[in-house]
């Protein structure tokens, strides 16, 4: 069991930050990644919708025998958190208490934002996640087209820089400190979230805060894949085109998927990407 791979899933390929960071975290660790494309973004979609969706995908890596789970995608964090600890026998980690761990940490005025998708907003995961910090004031906003952005392999320019004025010109007059990446896909953005709420805001992604919460769990459940192995396999699945997700997963992710094989086998739906580290 301890030499299984890490399951790790979202809508899309930005669950690879989540990736990256366990990656760097845990270079030992082989990795299962599945961006559920064909049906994502799940950020617009009802949460119904979204739980089904995850259910798909995390039934299909438990079946494919990971070790354990993480749901790197806020929605269905949102969605399904709840459901999967009780579903699988294995552990699941998600993204949204991971961030707001070190968003409590980081505030210094007690005013923290939120920024995430429509389903998100919507499920107040957030401001349920914060209950446990009753003196912090939490102001959300959803940024639907940034997904868009992010999925078209756009991270800068005009066009960009005035839909994310617009999101989060909320958020700036309300005063702010500490700002929420509450979507995987966010911290590809963090250049141009920066540079439109100034350098006084602390940004928090979810990443390597979730990094950290894996390692921890592998440790707890004795779980680590021993030293004497030998170097892991990665293997990165699309459940729709392929293409796509590959040119945006070597730009994303890096060196790990530089080299891809394609297969037509994924037993949800779609195409495998299987890479070597």
């Amino acid at each position: 069991m301890n030499d299984a791979p890490i399951g790790i899933f979202d809508s899309g390929v930005g669950g690879l930050t989540v990736a990256r960071a366990v990656l760097d975290q845990l270079p030992h660790e082989p990795v299962l990644y599945v961006g559920d494309t064909a049906r994502g973004p799940y950020g617009s979609r009802p949460i119904a919708q979204v739980r089904e969706y995850a259910l798909d995908v995390m039934d299909t890596l438990v079946a494919e025998g990971v070790k354990m789970l993480v749901i790197a995608c806020n929605s269905a964090s949102s969605a399904v958190l709840r459901d999967a600890r009780e579903r699988y026998d294995i552990p699941v980690v998600e993204v949204i208490q991971p961030a707001v761990r070190r968003a409590v940490a980081a505030t210094r005025n007690g005013h923290v934002g939120v920024i995430a998708t429509r389903a998100t907003v919507t499920s107040r995961a957030y401001e349920d996640s914060f209950a446990a910090a009753p003196h912090l004031r939490i102001t959300t906003q959803a940024c639907p087209r940034f997904v868009e952005f992010v999925e078209a392999g756009i991270t800068h320019g005009a066009e960009l820089e005035s839909v994310a004025r617009e999101y989060l010109e909320p958020v700036r007059a309300a005063g702010v400190d500490t700002l929420v990446l509450g979507c995987t896909h966010y911290p590809l953005l963090t250049g141009v979230v920066s540079y439109v709420m100034g350098e006084a805001v602390t940004l928090v992604s979810s990443a390597e805060e979730t990094a950290k919460d894996v390692y921890r769990t592998l440790v707890d459940h004795r779980l680590m894949r021993s030293d004497e192995l030998p170097a892991p396999t990665h293997q990165f699945r699309s459940t729709g085109d392929a293409r796509p997700f590959r040119e945006l997963g070597r730009r994303f992710l890096g060196p790990e998927i530089a080299s891809v094989e394609e297969t037509s086998e994924l037993p949800v739906v779609g195409r495998d990407l299987a890479v070597g580290s």
